[in-house]
């Protein structure tokens, strides 16, 4: 790490020491770290879970559809969204899982006491928390996906109402929002890359509203065939000094991808005794293969093509 990534690091593990998230570890657990820039220049601590991730047990839990989530909103005129702040780290891992979480550093051996980013299953285990919590107002006036919590309402009277219930509930679950990125008594929001409005739901319409959407789809990219080549007219969009201009391809690959994304198959975990075979598929735009043992996919692999791979495929197709 350079200097300035070094002194980063000794300030945040200071500030996740006083706040209590993590603590010193003898752990034979080690996963590396590293730094990754936000968008305001600040740095960003990350955990290399790679190889713990690789031989956890995957938690399948169910991936509501966004078209269902979406239809909810039908008659509704007003909404507040809540973003629970750091919210995995609001979620306490069992005393028998902490040594799992342990890091090196420069500045000694760390252990995470609650949920770290980077953990395969953590998604889907803040999704249980959240769907468990709100459970008795989901499709009424409440609607969740992993940190996000939509309000709706068709009137601003209920609305008073139903969001007063939504905030007692975090207060005594004692689950805190990061104030900044809520918004209240909204009558345009934008949520799981669709901007809602009283008159209906429209698909992205700025590239920050693509990166949302294809940040949230990547959490269950494994379980999705060609996702690479299915999000490509998307990511596309992302292309630095690139205009942005929502065409029929991008229409289409937005609603592909989410009709993939909540009919993905269940995938199986792979047995000890041998049998595995790779089958590859390229195409003009992408790389593709499924690892498969005994007749059962155990896994999906995709990416895009660079731009000297496709010239050297233009080049050898002519």
């Amino acid at each position: 790490m350079a200097p300035s990534e070094l002194k980063e690091l000794k300030k945040q593990l200071e500030e996740l020491l006083d706040k209590g998230f993590i603590r010193p570890s003898i752990s034979p657990w080690g996963a590396p770290v590293l730094f990754v820039k936000k968008k305001d220049g600040s740095m960003r601590l990350c955990i290399d879970y790679r190889q713990l991730n690789r031989i956890t047990i995957k938690n399948k839990y169910p991936l509501p559809r966004i078209d269902d989530l979406l239809d909810q909103l039908k008659g509704a005129t007003v909404f507040s969204k809540i973003d629970l702040r750091s919210g995995y780290w609001q979620l306490r891992i069992e005393e028998g899982s902490i040594s799992k979480t342990a890091f090196r550093t420069r500045y000694g051996h760390y252990e995470f006491v609650v949920m770290p980013f980077g953990l395969t299953n953590a998604p889907a285990a803040f999704m249980s928390l959240m769907n468990k919590t709100l459970q008795p107002f989901l499709d009424q006036f409440v609607i969740v996906f992993i940190d996000d919590i939509l309000i709706y309402s068709r009137s601003p009277k209920e609305h008073e109402q139903h969001l007063w219930t939504v905030l007692q509930i975090l207060r005594e679950k004692q689950l805190y929002a990061k104030f900044s990125k809520c918004e209240f008594w909204m009558e345009e929001i934008a949520f799981l890359g669709h901007v809602v409005l009283k008159e209906g739901v429209e698909p992205p319409k700025n590239v920050s509203e693509v990166r949302s959407f294809l940040g949230l789809a990547g959490y269950y990219r494994r379980f999705v065939k060609d996702f690479s080549v299915v999000a490509k007219p998307l990511t596309n969009l992302l292309k630095k000094n690139t205009p942005f201009n929502w065409n029929d391809r991008c229409a289409q690959s937005f609603e592909e991808l989410k009709r993939r994304l909540t009919s993905a198959p269940i995938l199986a975990l792979p047995s000890g005794d041998g049998g595995y075979v790779v089958y590859t598929d390229a195409s003009r735009q992408g790389l593709g293969c499924v690892l498969m043992q005994h007749g059962k996919v155990i896994a999906y692999a995709s990416r895009q093509l660079r731009p000297h791979e496709i010239i050297i495929q233009l080049m050898i197709s002519s």
